[in-house]
């Protein structure tokens, strides 16, 4: 049975990977997505003290339990191929990627029990990041993104001392003029610091309100992240050359912001750790006992 279902995935599903290959390599917003599988495959790792150690709980009393299938799991698999079917038909790149979440996680479920299901919930999930967003969505993200890098790095710059000025998503600076375009919209940013808070909230044990402020943080992170990109080109313009900003821009600025996007992350977690500490409980009657002694 394992196997036919691993033979109705793959021919069901190999258009929809072939095209995910095709946006990983062409749409820079969506590089990222060769490492999702594998980041997905390392929750696994981190999380195996939490590894459910029966599939089923009637698997833990009878053997004979332990080998039957969880039907429940089929029920997700069928409803994954029919969102394929929608997608294909409607031509809906975006709900065809996200069927293989359903597909996934209904075949852990059926072979290996609600148990294992959950356990699993958060690597199955974080496949979301590995398919591109709908264009509706996309666009929807992208302008506000792009309007506020604008007005954020020209309010810099002018802080700067530099001769700055907004217009729409242009910004004038003395005899050049940098255009914030929908690719600068700092929209890859947000991507990748929203699955890198997705991967640590999912790893790490923590307070619900804590895990909330790193989700909450990824906003701003990436904001910050996308004005110092734009500033850094501005500067460039004026201090180095027009070339040198442009090979900034387009071919070391992604990559770079990243990295400092993820380097602020990590900065907030240091001031969680700073504001929150772990105390040892210590019962009263030890501490007397210490105290007489």
């Amino acid at each position: 049975m394992g196997g036919l279902l691993a033979a109705v995935f793959f021919w069901s599903y190999w258009p929809t990977l072939r095209e995910l290959v095709n946006t990983w390599n062409h749409v820079p917003d969506y590089s990222h997505g060769y490492l999702v599988a594998p980041l997905a495959v390392l929750f696994l790792w981190a999380r195996r003290d939490r590894m459910p150690t029966a599939a089923t709980p009637a698997a833990a009393a009878s053997p004979a339990a332990a080998a039957s299938p969880a039907w429940p799991g089929l029920v997700l698999v069928a409803i994954g191929l029919a969102m394929r079917f929608v997608g294909d038909w409607y031509y809906l790149e975006s709900l065809d990627g996200w069927s293989i979440l359903l597909w996934v996680g209904g075949a852990i479920w059926l072979f290996l029990g609600r148990a294992f299901f959950l356990w699993s919930l958060p690597s199955v999930a974080f496949l979301w990041f590995m398919v591109r967003l709908p264009f509706r969505l996309e666009l929807g993200l992208s302008l506000p993104l792009q309007t506020v890098a604008t007005h954020m790095s020209c309010w810099v710059l002018q802080m700067l001392g530099q001769p700055a000025l907004a217009e729409g998503h242009t910004i004038y600076l003395g005899q050049h003029v940098l255009e914030v375009e929908q690719a600068c919209s700092g929209l890859r940013i947000f991507i990748g610091i929203a699955a890198l808070a997705y991967a640590y909230v999912a790893i790490v044990r923590r307070t619900w309100w804590e895990k909330a402020v790193l989700l909450l943080s990824v906003i701003p992170i990436a904001l910050v992240a996308n004005v110092t990109r734009v500033v850094c080109t501005g500067l460039l313009y004026q201090y180095v050359s027009g070339e040198a900003a442009k090979k900034f821009s387009h071919d070391l600025a992604g990559w770079v912001m990243i990295l400092y996007a993820a380097g602020l992350f990590a900065l907030v977690l240091w001031y969680l750790g700073k504001l929150v500490r772990e105390v040892e409980p210590v019962e009263l009657d030890a501490v007397v006992r210490r105290g007489n002694t």
